[in-house]
């Protein structure tokens, strides 16, 4: 661990502590740089949401943009205090925000079963406030479910996937499950970040367990029954 790092970046800030953010929405690009989708709401009719936090939001929107199905991304911080936050306060730590991907997808084309598998085996959610070299709040890893069907199906995914890295002696997921707070976009120049700078950076990086689609459908489907 980098001994530098200001350990107040570990840890969600308090009441006292978040900075306050600002009434006014950033202004981002309507259209998406790879395929030409819009990033912003209104989506096409039929497509669905699905928000992850797992790192660096650079490499994990490619992740995205690159599966078939998948109709539009966009990186924006949720799941903080501070409203309309700018990257630079993100990165003080007290916003308590995480750095997020929204995925617009057909789930005719693909399932949100197999995003949530894309999710656990292309990082480690088990590092709690860190994702390999990145390390503070914004990093954690996190779920933010659009109903309660994806919060069944997700929490269903983590047991199913907490039971290979068992059998693989690693450790316990820390990946933060929980229904979609507010998304804020973030600033144009982070949109198809890896799109605009190909040798751009990349923290991608799974623990090399696989996480079986579809096996946590049917216990998700048990247990809204």
């Amino acid at each position: 661990m980098n001994w530098l790092v200001d350990p107040r970046k570990l840890r969600l800030p308090t009441a006292d502590e978040v900075l306050p953010g600002r009434a006014t929405e950033m202004p981002v690009l309507l259209r998406h740089a790879v395929n030409g989708a819009s990033i912003r709401p209104p989506y096409p009719a039929g497509t669905e949401i699905a928000e992850f936090g797992m790192g660096c939001f650079w490499g994990a929107e490619r992740l995205f943009w690159r599966t078939p199905g998948v109709v539009s991304t966009a990186v924006g911080y949720a799941g903080g205090a501070t409203p309309n936050p700018t990257y630079e306060e993100v990165c003080t730590g007290r916003t308590g925000h995480i750095e997020t991907v929204r995925v617009i997808f057909d789930p005719k084309l693909v399932s949100y079963g197999e995003l949530l598998k894309l999710f656990w085996e292309e990082h480690d959610p088990t590092q709690g406030m860190r994702q390999g070299n990145d390390q503070g709040t914004q990093y954690r890893s996190a779920i933010l479910a659009h109903g309660e069907a994806q919060q069944r199906e997700a929490e269903a995914s983590r047991d199913v996937f907490q039971e290979r890295l068992n059998a693989a002696g690693l450790g316990a997921i820390s990946t933060e499950i929980r229904p979609a707070p507010e998304f804020y976009f973030a600033e144009d120049y982070h949109q198809q970040y890896l799109e605009k700078n190909p040798n751009g950076y990349c923290g991608l990086a799974g623990t090399g367990v696989s996480c079986p689609v579809g096996a946590f459908k049917g216990d998700a489907t048990a247990a809204s029954g």
